[in-house]
């Protein structure tokens, strides 16, 4: 996945997956600054960048005011996203996906570059293009 390309050349986990998703012309490049303080779980270790920019994604495609969306369609998109995450993963809280390691460590950046990929695959998955 291109996203976790992009994770591995410096962008956050969050702006990782917006990357792809800009590339793919499925948002526009303006929502990459957005992404930025959705990293590290909001910057207080909350819910996953990955996933928080998963949902902006959606939300973007399938959300309120969208041709091809509305309020409805995009919950239910976000919880179908949020529950093939947890198959794999268990949780979405970026303290709990990452507990043990430390911040700056390898084996921290390679479990969040799979997480990044997982949110790419399942985001591709949903919205039937190569994210």
């Amino acid at each position: 996945m291109k996203a976790a390309e992009y994770f591995n050349k410096g962008y956050t986990c969050a702006e990782s997956v917006i990357m792809e998703a800009i590339e793919k012309g499925l948002v526009p490049k303006e929502l990459l600054p957005v992404a930025t303080a959705f990293s590290g779980g909001m910057g207080s270790g909350c819910l996953c960048g990955a996933v928080a920019a998963s949902q902006m994604v959606i939300g973007y495609l399938f959300g309120r005011e969208n041709d091809a969306g509305n309020e409805v369609l995009a919950r239910a998109k976000a919880k179908t996203f949020i529950d093939e995450f947890k198959k794999s993963h268990k949780a979405t809280c970026c303290r709990v996906l990452t507990a043990g390691m430390d911040m700056a460590s390898p084996e921290r950046k390679a479990h969040c570059t799979n997480m990044v990929s997982d949110c790419s695959r399942i985001l591709e998955e949903m919205v039937k293009v190569k994210v």
